[in-house]
């Protein structure tokens, strides 16, 4: 199926849950990337910062636990068309952007390019760890930018049913998924 197709289903399946489902689903994902991944003090998570209103997976979560366990978080901005990563922490000011989006108000990019996970959004992704989001290509530019052993982490809601058929030669497959009842590798 074309991205343009998958992302008009899943975001209309996304926007059929309620407040409620969302929460409690995304409860469930962070105790599965946690089952998972088992993150540490002081290891680096890029991590982004979800649209309640576009009912993506709720990251207030994520970062609520990495800030108890003393993880270092970092979020993504887009700063001259580019998504760059900045380091805060629970009493950072965040301001919404013009696409609805909670960021920081500094535009100063961390040199950080090591994370132990970058925790991606997503509308799907396939069983190969093809990524639909919303079609703009900034983690793909994100990725590519990173040190090649940080596990790329997709959070979402949906299994992989559909294969992505047109992959583009700049698309960056997932390492894995994390879903409300799995948590899927692609070989990372």
């Amino acid at each position: 199926m074309k991205k343009s197709d998958l992302r008009k289903k899943y975001l209309q399946k996304r926007e059929s849950m309620s407040h409620d489902e969302v929460l409690t689903l995304s409860q469930k994902i962070l105790e599965n990337f946690v089952l998972q991944f088992k993150p540490v003090e002081n290891q680096k998570v890029h991590c982004f910062l979800s649209i309640p209103e576009k009912g993506e997976v709720d990251t207030s979560l994520f970062l609520n636990y990495f800030f108890d366990h003393q993880i270092r978080v970092f979020v993504p901005k887009i700063f001259r068309k580019k998504l760059i990563s900045i380091e805060i922490t629970r009493d950072t000011p965040l301001i919404k952007s013009s696409w609805g989006i909670a960021e920081p108000e500094i535009n100063e990019d961390s040199p950080v390019k090591d994370f132990d996970f970058v925790v991606t959004p997503l509308l799907y992704c396939d069983s190969q760890g093809n990524r639909v989001g919303y079609g703009k290509g900034y983690y793909d530019g994100f990725f590519s930018g990173i040190n090649s052993n940080c596990m790329k982490v997709g959070v979402g809601f949906f299994t992989p049913e559909e294969k992505v058929d047109d992959v583009w030669e700049n698309d960056i497959p997932l390492d894995y998924l994390v879903i409300p009842t799995d948590v899927l590798s692609f070989g990372g």
